[in-house]
């Protein structure tokens, strides 16, 4: 059996610290799905193109690169905003359903919105990851601080909450758990009890199989 993780939950819930210990854990390769969509958006704002534009997105799909995905101005928080407006076009997503879906092929650990209801919806382990907005936006706020950005936790808190609007309530793919997800609640949780967690969740769900 081919280990498929599927972590998908709301925007500075955890889950890409968990999905990379995971992936250490149980030695599977990783990629953090959102670096796609920050990716295009990123190409699509510094072109001077429109996030609004689903012809725009799309066209940058192919412009994406290793290097660019590992440049940390993708963590910005203007180039999250700008991934979360690409991310509702059909066109955008659909570019970069099969590069997702042919990563996990041979077992992976897949972090993102969609993972567990559309990109691969047979995986055997899927968690649900997602913490209360207060708590999620003090995290990205710290984030942001910690990267020189000069912004206040109120803004990040409206940012985020409009960012959850807009995942949960799009046309294609919205977030959601899947039907067989396990929900995991990291507001009162350390990284380390949130991966401890985890792993028991998993370890249960390969020892049925």
């Amino acid at each position: 059996m081919k280990l498929i993780i599927a972590i998908d939950g709301t925007f500075a819930s955890g889950k890409g610290t968990l999905a990379k210990q995971l992936a250490a854990h149980y030695d599977l390769p990783y990629l953090d799905t959102g670096k796609l969509y920050r990716g295009i958006g990123y190409l699509v704002t510094q072109a001077g193109m429109d996030v609004h534009n689903p012809e725009h997105g799309a066209a940058m799909a192919e412009k994406l690169t290793p290097e660019l995905l590992a440049d940390p101005i993708l963590k910005s928080g203007d180039v999250a905003v700008a991934a979360s407006k690409v991310a509702v076009h059909p066109a955008v997503r659909g570019a970069l359903r099969d590069y997702q879906r042919n990563f996990a092929k041979n077992g992976a650990v897949m972090d993102g919105r969609d993972i567990g209801t559309v990109i691969c919806p047979d995986a055997p382990a899927k968690l649900y990851v997602d913490a209360k907005p207060e708590e999620r936006a003090r995290r990205r706020h710290a984030e942001l601080v910690g990267y020189g950005e000069d912004i206040s936790y109120d803004t990040v808190l409206a940012q985020l909450i409009e960012r959850d609007e807009r995942d949960m309530n799009r046309a294609e793919a919205p977030l959601k758990p899947a039907e067989d997800a396990h929900l995991l609640d990291t507001t009162n949780l350390s990284i380390k009890a949130a991966f401890e967690t985890a792993v028991n969740i998993i370890d249960a769900i390969l020892a049925t199989k």
